[in-house]
């Protein structure tokens, strides 16, 4: 009888797991169905389709579990970040225009380094003055200092979806370039936050996390670049073709994985790592494979990179309709959305500080470029940089809860707000530049 009983313990247990994956599954399987019946929509992708569709089911969860919960999983910052980040990043590197992108390396770059220690710094001083004078206290000196990282972090995917790369090859690759480096940027700066004695803030720390940053950067570059060329080299030399077009493509998923898993493991940065090792395998590896499984290959990094995606809007937008998180936060509606507007006003300022300044030093710097930044792609790289999504999710979720769960009322402030913030820039913002451009 014990024997029974534990068996239909086990089964329960599993059951009770098994369910709700079935369900959100089957809620993702109904955002591509609704995706592809809006696909001819301008004013409506992927990422706003998830959106909405969370929002309804976060509804409809709410009211058959009487206003308890509006989640079916509860979301898991590790899961980001190894699962769903890596093939996002790989996929970005892997489709990128290399010609374009190197071409304007030191432009992107500017952007996406110089360009996101800018804007931390405006965001994180803006929060430390405001917040209190809106009556919001109760946040550490990291807190703040991880808030710059979080909202420096942009969402250019949907950008990407409105430019067209062959009509504007150089906005393109500015916005797509900058997007991926400034994640990986703000990645690094968010750990490297984690790590520093706040007691110590001085000169010298500062330094320090610029001297770290330098050598994280240069480091996990070069552990994706090796992984993409031994990636090609093995291809080329082994024929793996000739005999199983599998084995091509389950050792490009794989090295691309391992090279990510490794850059954590050795405490770099995995997104950096699988990024360029992204571009390797794209230049070097893709063309040593047979002609199925090159667009197998394009196919199935494009498929991953797209679910993860969706996976991530779609939690956003259930997670909108989170009862817990609004109930525990103790601000009034004025003060929080006093809070909410600070923070936009501050993502508004941190970009247009760098994106017009270091424009014009490109363009003083590549006065032979044809074209130039004009004023007009400043505005569009201004704006489509102010979108925020999955990376500034995950980093507050990483910040302000343990397993998705917080008991403070501070955090589920900030996570709130974050989850303000990602659907006002993703919904509001893109509308506008779908009318606009």
């Amino acid at each position: 009888m014990m024997e029974i009983s534990e068996f239909a313990k086990n089964i329960t247990q599993e059951h009770t797991q098994v369910v709700p994956i079935s369900l959100f599954v089957a809620i993702l399987c109904l955002c591509l169905i609704v995706g592809h019946l809006l696909e001819e929509n301008r004013w409506v992708n992927e990422s706003i389709t998830a959106i909405l569709i969370g929002c309804v089911s976060g509804i409809i969860i709410l009211s058959i579990t009487k206003w308890k919960s509006s989640h079916i999983l509860r979301f898991d910052e590790e899961l980001f970040f190894i699962y769903l980040l890596p093939p996002i990043i790989f996929n970005a590197g892997f489709q990128v225009k290399k010609k374009q992108f190197f071409h304007n390396f030191l432009t992107i770059m500017m952007f996406g380094v110089i360009g996101v220690f800018i804007s931390v710094s405006i965001i994180t001083v803006g929060s430390w003055w405001l917040f209190p004078k809106l009556g919001f206290m109760g946040l550490s000196i990291r807190d703040y200092l991880a808030l710059g990282t979080i909202f420096s972090s942009t969402d250019t995917v949907c950008t990407l979806q409105i430019l067209n790369q062959d009509e504007t090859p150089l906005l393109y690759s500015l916005v797509f370039g900058e997007g991926v480096v400034n994640d990986a940027t703000s990645v690094v700066l968010f750990n490297a936050v984690q790590k520093i004695d706040v007691r110590e803030l001085n000169g010298k720390a500062a330094l320090r996390i610029f001297r770290d940053f330098l050598y994280l950067f240069s480091t996990s570059t070069i552990l994706g670049v090796t992984a993409g060329l031994l990636t090609a080299l093995v291809l080329k030399t082994l024929y793996f073709g000739k005999h199983s077009s599998v084995r091509e493509i389950a050792l490009m998923v794989l090295m691309a994985y391992l090279s990510y898993i490794l850059a954590e493991l050795l405490e770099l940065s995995g997104i950096l790592t699988v990024f360029f090792c992204g571009i390797f395998m794209s230049h070097y590896a893709w063309h040593n494979m047979t002609d199925s499984s090159r667009i197998t290959t394009r196919h199935t990094f494009a498929m991953m990179s797209f679910i993860a995606e969706t996976f991530i809007f779609l939690y956003v937008g259930m997670d909108a309709f989170d009862i817990e998180k609004w109930r525990m936060s103790k601000l009034s509606f004025v003060t929080s959305l006093g809070v909410y507007s600070a923070l936009i006003l501050m993502i508004l300022l941190g970009r247009a500080a760098f994106v017009f300044p270091l424009s014009l030093l490109s363009n003083y710097m590549n006065s032979h470029r044809s074209p130039s930044i004009s004023f007009n792609h400043q505005v569009v790289i201004w704006w489509a940089g102010l979108m925020r999504g999955a990376v500034s999710i995950a980093l507050a979720f990483k910040q302000f809860t343990y397993s998705g769960v917080t008991s403070d009322p501070d955090s589920a402030t900030m996570i709130t707000a974050t989850i303000i913030i990602v659907l006002f820039t993703t919904l509001v913002c893109k509308c506008s530049s779908f009318r606009n451009w």
